[in-house]
Order: structure tokens, then C-alpha cells, then sequence
């Protein structure tokens, strides 16, 4: 049989054709899905699938070392609506949109009326021509308030009519964000640290950032599964909150620490103010403050200055100097140096005193070197004895540990920067000039921690942040005390030192950071602040004053260090850093020095309590429990014995109604519930005004019971306030 050929190549030609055809028809189909009707099927999937949908957790917080919060994560909102009908029918999706735009307008008003009362910035006016013009526009995502809205709010806005309705009914939908709050405002803002708006992106320094993936928890996983005819949402891993971290600041010093630095930086218009206090023996930090000035003259902390300025310590390196002399023998503390007129040529350079132009000093002790803060005499000491051999000084500040970074628990420290002789730019005028804490480079905390070291017994201790992680209540890990150096110098050089810093206070130019209350320790510092590469000599010179020590001096507890930058003269770390110590130090230790309020309560003393109306056999049970004397004793005969009760000076005296179903009762200082029972029981209506305890009623005790009548009850809070602190209380 022929083949025909020509009609095989037809058929052909029909069945890629229709091939051609059905693949154009799926193409447009998916286009129509893909754009025409790409808002239905994500309506559709949102509302019946939803596969492996993360579920974050709960940040953890951060509390201060005395039970306050400090930083904690709290929902906020932004609130939208959706206009239109997502039915892809025709016919159902104008029966749908003629349903919401009937509901919408009926209840306009009313929405609009409890807008303005949540949000009363805009007007109801405002909020009605709002919505109007996103259904106008046929909105499917309409902000309905242009800011974030918190938790209450947004509870408030649900119970609005329509809003109240499901998102596919009514069209009231939500976003909901995890806003990072610190209820202390701005203290130890930038130790704390910052996260990001966006709290799933995580953190951006301190503390939160730091030990992020402590606090920041484990994502969950769900999925949306129809079951029974419902659609559930399944839990396939549930998240892992973050845990709580127990910090080593206390909001009552840190607040000390703040106001004490404000006052003296506004004072001096300083450009930056820095003040860590820390307890000696843990090396806990109990406040810091970082302080620079902003264009607006006002002081916010804008960063850590504390650990990270990197700048010459001036005089509170001279404790330094002076300890490696006298742990090397070279030196006692009744080595006497003859300062002269408070000039001192070295090495080309002219080393002066603060007093040169009245003449100078003369011969000092070391002690004495130390409680006038001599540049001179420091200065001749370290390069008399060790002019020929700069590297035996520079060793003995590393036996110190003082060049040593701390490694802290937050980032962003700076490491301290002590030249060597082997080093670049080590000059003869070097040593002198770094013994009195210039062409060095060296942390406030640094400073600090090595004071500290001599507080503590000639052990430094690493500065910490955080004391422990907590979980549910129970501590998931520590940070314990870690020690740096175990030994700074021998015994008898601490002492010494020791003895010596506690004139300088004492007898010396730091006595205004002293107090009258007990015996404070420390040495003052004062350093022009070079100006980069172009050195000290360029206008108005800018100054670093500063105070570190420790108090009280014979049992050390705390250190603290005060430094300050301001533009030029006068200068003074006594002065300036110093009193701002004082004032801390005081405020302080008197902190420390509050009892326990039981203390205050006489056991001689019979304490009477107040007792409310009610059942008198149940009052006196308490009572006689508590060991309370009772007057008017009630027998025990089975039935309720209602009355009052008064106060007497030695005990409670109750008084039984033996008709009590025939007069009002006394129902003040009744919970509202209990009064209601009570008034009730006897046939009287109730009528309340307010929360809280009953304060006063409206129909007077022991007044004969009138079936049917109404008693009004004033209890002691509106219900207005009562809102308010129920809304503080949730917010912080």
C-alpha cells in the first residue's frame, strides 16, 4: 500500500498546531495566574498553606545587678486595611464588596470616634476623610495610622467595630514588630548597647551585642494543616526564648555617676566626660558613663569613650612610675629630690612643674612628689635610674600588667600602647616624658583596672559587664571573677604605694575629692591632649583631667576614675575629676549605708493592723494567728457573725450585730467583690464607682435594710486611672 505522503505531513502540520496551541494557552494561564489574579491565590495561600513559617522568640532581657529592667523587647504594630474583596467569582466578589462597604459605612462614624480617643493627634474628621480616600483608591494594604502603635493600642483599636472582625470579613489586618525598649532611658545606653529595628537582624554593639546569641533565643518552625475541617497551625519547632542576662550595673549608682559628671561637664562646657565606678574585689562595674557634647550643647553617650579613647593618661600614670622605682629598691618614700625652681632641662627639652612661675617646690620627698603631682621629680627619678636602661622601666609597668589588653565582655576596647627602646620613634626625651604619662596611650578603664589592683590587694581582677544568664529562674551560666595578675608587686610596695595615695588625698592637691565621712585614696591627673600630627601647639589647647582612686581607703570596696576633656586653661584634675569623685563617692557610700527597714521597727512596739468589716469569727482567726490582741471575742456557735471592727491602742475590737440581716452592713475597706455579696444578701442594689477597695458607701451602716435599695460604693481608684497603671505596668 503507497504511502501518502503529503497527507502524513498534514497531519503532522495539525498536531504540532495544536501542541503549539495548548503550550500558548498554558503560557496565558499562567500569566493570568502569575499577574491578573496573583492577589487572590496569595490571599488563598495565606488563608489554607503555609509551609515551614518561622516563629521567632522572645529576646531576652537585660536587668540591672539591682532587680531593675534595663532592656527588654516589647510587640509594637502597624495597623492596615484591605478594602477590597479578594472573591475571584464575579458574582461573589461584588456580593462580598457590597457587604464590607455596607459595614464600613454604617460603622464610619464609630471607628472613627474610637480612633481619635486611642490616637487623639488626629481627628475624627482627620481619620473619616483618611479612610474614605483608601477605599476610593481601592487599597489593599491601607496604613490606617502612619506610626508604630504598642500592644494596648492595638487591643483597643481590635474592639472597634469592623476591626473586630476577621481580616477575610472585615479587612483589618496587622504587622507586628519586636521594638527593643529600656525602661531607664538613657543610662548606660551605649553599654547596653543597640539593636537593630528590625530585632530578627540582631544586634549592633555592648552588651546585646556581645552576647547576642544568648539572648537572642532559637527560631521555631509551623505549618498550617487542615484538621476536622479546620485549619490549624502546627508546631514542628517550637522556639527557644532567649535567656536573661544579670548585669553588673546598678541603676541607682549609674544614675549618681550621670548626674554628678552632667552637672561638672556643663559647667566646664568639657566636650567629653567619662566616669566607671567598679567594685574592687569583683571587678564588677557598677556604673559607666560616656558623655560627649552634641551640636546642641546638650550631652549624650554616643560612644564608649571609656574603653575605647586611646589618649595620654597625664598624672595618674605616675603611680605607675613611681611603683616600679620603689618595687626595684631604687627609691624609698622618703627619697628626697631636689626639684629646684620647677625646671629641669632634659635632653634638649624643658621639663616643668604646674608651679614653675612661682618658683618651684624645691626638695620633695617621693611622697610629697606624689601629693603635688611634680612633673620634675617623677620624671628625674625614672630617668636617673633608669636613663641607661629603658627596657628594666618598661618591664616592670608589664609586671603590672598595665600594657595588657582586658579582653572585656564588650567590644570596642583599645589596647594599650607603652613603648618600648626597640621601637620606633623611642627617644632619650621619651622616658622621661612617658613616666609622666605622656607618648603613651592607655585606656580610661585600663588606668582604672591597675588602681583597682592596688585597692585589691595587689590583684587585678578583669572588669566585667554581665554576671550570669538566666533561664525560667534558674541560672544557665555564670561569669565569675577572673583574675589578670595574682601580683602586681611585692607586699611592702603595696603598702607603700597604698600609704603614699592615701596623703595625696589626704595632705595633697587631690583633697577636694576627699570626703569628711571616711578616708578616700587616688591621684590626680592633668594632660594636654595632643592635637594628631600636628602636636600640642595648635590654637586653644584642649586638657584631660582626671581622679582615679578607690574608697574608703583602709577597706576598699569601690574605684572609680573621672575623666574629662576640656578646652583650655584653667585646668585642674583636683578640682574638676576630683570633686565629681567626691560627690559620687559620698552619695555612694551612703547608698551602702541604708538598713533594712526592719530595722527601724521597734519590738517593743505592738502593731496594730486595720481590719475591715466582715465576717467577725474569720477576723478574729487571723488575728489570734498573728498573735494580735482582741477585744469583744466572738463564741464560736456555728453560725456567720457579721460586723465592725476598730482600732485600740493595744488591739483589734470587734463588734457583732446580733440582727445583722436587718441593718446595712459596714462594707468599707472591702474588696468590691466580697462588699457586692454581702449588700446583695441583704436585698439591696449594688451601683460601684471605680476599682480597687471600697472606700465609701452612699447609705451610712447600721441604717435599716430597705428591700430593692440602692447603694452606691466609691472604691479607692477610677476606672480611668486604674487603666492608665494597668497600661504602665504592662509597658515597662
Amino acid at each position: 500500500m503507497a504511502v501518502n505522503k503529503k497527507n502524513i505531513m498534514t497531519r503532522y502540520f495539525f498536531v504540532i498546531l495544536l501542541m503549539a496551541l495548548i503550550g500558548v494557552a498554558i503560557v496565558v494561564k499562567a500569566g493570568i495566574t502569575m499577574f491578573a489574579e496573583r492577589q487572590y491565590w496569595q490571599d488563598v495561600a495565606d488563608r489554607f498553606v503555609k509551609e515551614n513559617v518561622t516563629v521567632k522568640p522572645n529576646r531576652g532581657n537585660i536587668i540591672s545587678s539591682d532587680g531593675k529592667l534595663m532592656a527588654s523587647s516589647l510587640p509594637e504594630y502597624r495597623i492596615y486595611m484591605d478594602f477590597m474583596s479578594g472573591e475571584k467569582d464575579e458574582k461573589r466578589r461584588q456580593k462580598d464588596q457590597a457587604r464590607r462597604d455596607s459595614i464600613l459605612n454604617a460603622n464610619m462614624d464609630s471607628i472613627c470616634i474610637g480612633l481619635h480617643k486611642i490616637f487623639p493627634d488626629k481627628s475624627v474628621t482627620q481619620f473619616k476623610a483618611h479612610l474614605k480616600k483608601g477605599r476610593q483608591a481601592k487599597s489593599r494594604n491601607y496604613l490606617i495610622y502612619p506610626k508604630r502603635i504598642s500592644y494596648i493600642q492595638y487591643k483597643e483599636v481590635k474592639r472597634l467595630p469592623v476591626f473586630c472582625l476577621n481580616r477575610y470579613k472585615g479587612g483589618f489586618k496587622e504587622q507586628a514588630y519586636n521594638q527593643r525598649k529600656k525602661p531607664c532611658g538613657s543610662l548606660a545606653a551605649r553599654t547596653l548597647g543597640d539593636v537593630y529595628a528590625d530585632t530578627a537582624k540582631g544586634a549592633r554593639n555592648g552588651i546585646e551585642l556581645a552576647f547576642d546569641t544568648i539572648l537572642k533565643g532559637r527560631d521555631g518552625l509551623t505549618h498550617r494543616q487542615k484538621v476536622m475541617n479546620k485549619y490549624l497551625n502546627i508546631v514542628d519547632v517550637p522556639p527557644v526564648d532567649g535567656c536573661d542576662l544579670i548585669s553588673t550595673i546598678d541603676v541607682g549608682m549609674q544614675d549618681i555617676c550621670e548626674k554628678a559628671l552632667v552637672d561638672k561637664l556643663k559647667e566646664l562646657n568639657a566636650s567629653v566626660g567619662v566616669v566607671v565606678l567598679m567594685e574592687v574585689a569583683t571587678g564588677e562595674v557598677k556604673a559607666i558613663v560616656n558623655m560627649m557634647q552634641g551640636k546642641d550643647g546638650e550631652y549624650y553617650e554616643m560612644r564608649n569613650n571609656a574603653i575605647s579613647d586611646m589618649l595620654e593618661p597625664g598624672s595618674t600614670f605616675k603611680t605607675a612610675s613611681i611603683m616600679v622605682a620603689l618595687e626595684d629598691g631604687k627609691i624609698t618614700p622618703d627619697y628626697v629630690v631636689d626639684t629646684g625652681n620647677g625646671q629641669m632641662p632634659m635632653y634638649g627639652r624643658v621639663m616643668k612643674d604646674h608651679n614653675w612661675h612661682r618658683g618651684g617646690y624645691g626638695k620633695l620627698t617621693v611622697t610629697e612628689i606624689l601629693g603635688v603631682s611634680s612633673n620634675v621629680g617623677t620624671s628625674y627619678i625614672i630617668d636617673h635610674f633608669y636613663g641607661s636602661n629603658p627596657q628594666k622601666f618598661v618591664d616592670g609597668l608589664k609586671r603590672m600588667s598595665i600594657d595588657q589588653p582586658l579582653h572585656l565582655q564588650i567590644s570596642g576596647e583599645g589596647k594599650p600602647n607603652i613603648r618600648g627602646p626597640k621601637e620606633r620613634y623611642f627617644a632619650k626625651t621619651t622616658l622621661p616624658w612617658m613616666s609622666i604619662g605622656y607618648e603613651t596611650q592607655v585606656p580610661p578603664i585600663n588606668i582604672l583596672t591597675f588602681y583597682n589592683g592596688i585597692a585589691n590587694n595587689g590583684v587585678t581582677v578583669r572588669p566585667k559587664f554581665v554576671r550570669a544568664a538566666v533561664k525560667d529562674g534558674e541560672v544557665v551560666k555564670e561569669y565569675p571573677t577572673e583574675v589578670i595578675n595574682p601580683k602586681i608587686c611585692s607586699d611592702k610596695t603595696l603598702a607603700q604605694i597604698r600609704e603614699i595615695l592615701r596623703k595625696v588625698v589626704g595632705e595633697g592637691l587631690a583633697k577636694p575629692a576627699g570626703s569628711k565621712q571616711f578616708h578616700v585614696s587616688g591621684k590626680t591627673g592633668t594632660a594636654q591632649i595632643s592635637q594628631g600630627a600636628a602636636g600640642y601647639k595648635t590654637g586653644r589647647t584642649n586638657y584631660l583631667v582626671s581622679f582615679c582612686g578607690y574608697f574608703p581607703s583602709e577597706a576598699p570596696k569601690y574605684s572609680m576614675i573621672v575623666s574629662i576633656q576640656k578646652p583650655g586653661l584653667p585646668a585642674s584634675g583636683g578640682l574638676m575629676a576630683g570633686s565629681v569623685f567626691s560627690k559620687i563617692a559620698e552619695r555612694v557610700y551612703a547608698k551602702d549605708l541604708r538598713l533594712p527597714l526592719t530595722n527601724a521597727i521597734d519590738t517593743n512596739s505592738v502593731v496594730i493592723p486595720n481590719v475591715k468589716a466582715g465576717e467577725m469569727r474569720e477576723a478574729q482567726r487571723v488575728l489570734e494567728e498573728l498573735q494580735i490582741n482582741v477585744q469583744g471575742k466572738i463564741a464560736d456557735s456555728g453560725k456567720e457573725v457579721w460586723g465592725n471592727t476598730h482600732s485600740a491602742p493595744q488591739a483589734v475590737v470587734l463588734e457583732s450585730r446580733s440582727n445583722m440581716q436587718n441593718f446595712v452592713p459596714s462594707v468599707i475597706g472591702m474588696g468590691a467583690k466580697d462588699a457586692v455579696y454581702l449588700l446583695e444578701s441583704k436585698g439591696l442594689k449594688v451601683n460601684l464607682v471605680g476599682v480597687g477597695k471600697v472606700k465609701s458607701q452612699s447609705i451610712a451602716n447600721g441604717t435599716i435594710v430597705k428591700k430593692g435599695q440602692t447603694v452606691t460604693l466609691t472604691l479607692k481608684a477610677t476606672v480611668r486611672k486604674a487603666n492608665a497603671e494597668a497600661e504602665t505596668l504592662t509597658l515597662h
